[in-house]
């Protein structure tokens, strides 16, 4: 007797006239017996329906390029053909993936690989757009994924005792299982689509661009907005230029320059962290991957999130070939830079360029055009912020909230004195210098 509530939902998927992208054919021959094909009945005609299934799938077709992907269709594939070595060997290897990735079952691996794993369907479903015959693709394929992802593991192990010799009987019997569940469906999963994207994007926020690749951070080192002190005006031009960029506006570029040890780059990385700006994604690039930005600029075209291209420290020498580069990025090449991509930049320079008496009283006829190429290059930023050191006030103050939050127990007469002192030794009156001392204390004391 055959599975029949399996092999409909299958049959179904591919022979409703609504979904039909070809004409109907049937997926085995009715007129030959599972036996007579070399299988033990109803387990085997499953496996040969979700095979065949599993073979058709075109819409996730990158889904399949995974190790866990792979192990299952061999599963699958060899159960169906009657390997019954290689389909244990592909039970094990399965197993060990998921567990080794943290995944309980085959359909909790599913949800995260539909949602993080780039689809055509999923870019489609991201932007909004409409595509009749992808969508059909995507719900018969989620569909079987669905199937895949419900198989309880005693099916595959009976399939394999019919299959092996007695003398494997121990080994089955003490096979492990994952969990049999599907814990999504297309409709939920097409809603995530539109809210969150697909990809990458969709699971991480923060990046950093090498030789050409993202690299996805898991757990960036960015400060939380509470966390900052002094710097209000020019932290609060920076969120309002990100703020209208994540409402779909075109935006300015960003230079922060000025004295080291600010907080110019703790600025731009606290932008991930603020209260909506979920969608804000962040990328950091260094000098030496400019050259390959257009292409990275490229590729974010389109997204739903919103990005920000982080170039830290940025400097260039009088010979630096990357120089024209990034003034072609910023401005003056053809491609339009989209909407959802700003650059922000961090020097210790106000021009980026290290400039030289020479420059000014040199042998050149036009002496002022030399400064002015020199120059360029930090005017195609929109909005250029100083950073510069704090007055004194400003200064103590930001080590008392330090002091208070780090439960230094001290007298603020000699906490002040102290900390102009550590000043005076070290790199000037700044964020860093002050949380530098307040660490110093703190060591101190547990000493």
């Amino acid at each position: 007797v055959l599975c029949l509530p399996f092999l409909s939902q299958i049959y179904l998927l591919y022979h409703t006239p609504t979904r039909l992208t070809r004409p109907p054919c049937p997926l085995y021959n009715e007129k030959r017996s599972p036996v007579e094909a070399g299988g033990t009945g109803r387990n085997k005609m499953e496996f040969d329906v979700l095979w065949a299934a599993l073979h058709g799938v075109s819409a996730y077709a990158e889904l399949l390029k995974t190790p866990v992907m792979e192990q299952s269709r061999a599963l699958v594939g060899s159960l169906a053909q009657g390997r019954g070595t290689e389909a244990l060997e592909a039970y094990t290897q399965l197993f060990h993936l998921l567990r080794r990735e943290g995944y309980q079952g085959l359909g909790d691996w599913l949800w995260d690989g539909l949602r993080y794993v780039e689809s055509p369907y999923g870019t489609l479903a991201e932007r909004g757009d409409s595509d009749p015959a992808l969508e059909n693709a995507a719900r018969r394929e989620v569909e079987t994924f669905l199937l895949l992802a419900r198989m309880d593991c005693d099916r595959y192990v009976g399939e394999l005792s019919n299959l092996l010799p007695p003398v494997y009987a121990p080994v089955l019997a003490g096979l492990p299982r994952w969990r049999a569940s599907a814990p999504f469906d297309f409709d939920g999963l097409t809603a995530f689509y539109q809210e969150n994207g697909c990809g990458l994007f969709a699971r991480y926020r923060a990046f950093v661009w090498d030789s050409g690749e993202l690299i996805p951070v898991a757990d960036p080192d960015c400060p939380r907005p509470e966390e900052l002190m002094g710097y209000e005006l020019q932290r609060g031009q920076v969120v309002a230029n990100t703020q209208a960029m994540l409402e779909g506006h075109l935006v300015n570029n960003v230079l922060l320059f000025g004295d080291g040890g600010t907080g110019k780059s703790a600025t731009v990385k606290s932008m991930l962290f603020r209260p909506g700006f979920g969608d804000l994604r962040l990328i950091e690039v260094q000098k030496e991957g400019l050259a390959q930005m257009p292409r990275l600029i490229r590729s974010l075209a389109g997204r739903r999130q919103k990005f920000i291209l982080f170039i830290d420290d940025l400097a260039f020498d009088q010979d630096d070939n990357t120089y024209s580069i990034m003034k072609t990025i910023l401005e003056g090449g053809l491609e339009r830079r989209p909407a959802n991509v700003a650059i922000y930049a961090t020097s210790n320079r106000r021009h980026l360029v290290r400039q030289s008496f020479s420059d000014r009283a040199g042998d050149e006829v036009d002496a002022f055009e030399t400064i002015s190429e020199k120059t360029a290059l930090a005017e195609r930023f929109g909005l250029r912020i100083p950073y510069l050191t704090m007055s004194k006030a400003d200064y103590l103050a930001l080590v008392d909230h330090l002091a208070a939050r780090a439960g230094v127990a001290m007298s603020a007469e000699l906490l002040h004195a102290q900390a102009m002192t550590w000043e005076i030794r070290h790199a000037g009156r700044t964020p860093r210098t002050a949380q530098q001392f307040i660490a110093s204390l703190s060591l101190q004391e547990k000493q």
